[in-house]
């Protein structure tokens, strides 16, 4: 084999070392990692809250006859019916007060007699005082006469006029339009003021009765919006009718009237859920969720400073809703927060940010 000669070799290695000896590129790993930011605002933190009740009727009727010791002969409407005002529910037996009122009238026409007899005497001593033809007591005695014949006409007629009255009470009506809730009376029952016969919710008017935490109970306002939810998974928009002015001591709650629209499915006892918007939420310090890291020392954030520097910082967070959380204690509005990577950058690490929502 050739051997190059010693002067060759001489004159090769600078190019050969020459030609290794190229400048690398700087690894990727080296350049600032590209990380969404966000800011700390204050926002209306419209947190939306499961509440639960019972449906009651928004108003509700009892309705019982005003008599007492009449045998109740009909009852025209039974529970679920709707009625209007007015309408007939049920009869009562009026046998015995028809005879009652044509005894009366028959009375009554004895009295008129009685009291025109005693008007015509008492005319015809008109006149007369003084003159010695009848004593004054005489005179006096036919006044008198007339006056009561007069007041036992008016008494008459006064026990004829409340027997009337009687007479229209043996129809028990319906006090207000609704649906009959519940039917407590039979045929063959004697009927009482005390003994109620019928539940009537009007205008078919249901409302949740919904228990709200205390802490909620400030935030929502009558004429706001809500979505009751039934067992059945059926939604149905109702609105705030009646926010109560306490809460209760043992229970830390307070309630809330949910006024919802007539339906057939809606049935009074019956269990259902809200939630409420909080449309009037104050403002408060909050975040994206994606900003808030849970681990052994609690709840953190990674802010960036200046040059883009990250530190991570210890918060203190509360409600949530709408994807923010609020930030009971932490930076102040207008620090920027990083929305992923936490998991690989330390503190002291510098980034490229970019903000959320913009386009790359």
């Amino acid at each position: 084999m050739r051997r190059l000669p010693s002067t060759a070799l001489a004159l090769l290695l600078p190019i050969t070392i020459a030609g290794c000896s190229k400048s690398v590129p700087e690894s990727p790993a080296a350049q600032p990692r590209a990380v969404l930011v966000a800011p700390v605002a204050l926002r209306p933190l419209a947190s939306d809250s499961m509440v639960s009740g019972r449906l009651v009727p928004r108003e509700e009727a009892v309705v019982a006859s005003q008599l007492s010791g009449y045998q109740v002969v009909a009852v025209l409407v039974d529970q679920g019916d709707m009625v209007r005002a007015g309408q007939v529910l049920a009869r009562l037996d009026d046998s015995l007060l028809r005879a009652d009122i044509a005894e009366q009238q028959a009375n009554l026409v004895q009295k008129e007699v009685a009291a025109k007899k005693a008007e015509q005497d008492a005319d015809r001593v008109a006149g007369l005082d003084d003159s010695g033809v009848l004593s004054d007591e005489a005179i006096e005695g036919r006044r008198m006469a007339a006056r009561s014949a007069r007041a036992a006409v008016a008494q008459a007629q006064a026990l004829l006029d409340a027997q009337r009255v009687r007479a229209r009470l043996m129809e028990v009506r319906a006090p207000v339009s609704g649906r009959i809730l519940e039917r407590s009376v039979r045929p063959g029952d004697v009927s009482s003021p005390s003994t109620p016969m019928f539940r009537i919710a009007r205008g078919d008017l249901i409302e949740l009765d919904a228990e709200v935490p205390e802490r909620m109970i400030g935030l929502i306002r009558p004429g706001q919006t809500a979505d009751v939810v039934l067992p059945t998974a059926t939604r149905i928009s109702g609105t705030i009718r009646l926010v109560s002015p306490e809460v209760n001591r043992d229970t830390n709650l307070g309630r809330a009237r949910i006024l919802l629209p007539p339906r057939p499915d809606l049935r009074p006892g019956g269990f259902a859920q809200a939630i409420l918007g909080q449309a009037q939420a104050p403002l408060v310090s909050s975040v994206p969720t994606a900003a808030v890291q849970y681990g052994a020392s609690g709840a953190t954030v990674m802010t960036l400073g200046k040059g883009n520097t990250v530190t991570t910082r210890t918060v203190k967070t509360g409600r949530s809703g709408g994807g923010y959380i609020e930030l009971v204690d932490g930076p102040p509005p207008g620090t920027r927060v990083l929305l992923g990577s936490q998991g690989f950058l330390l503190d002291g690490d510098k980034v490229t940010p970019r903000l959320a929502g913009t386009a790359q």
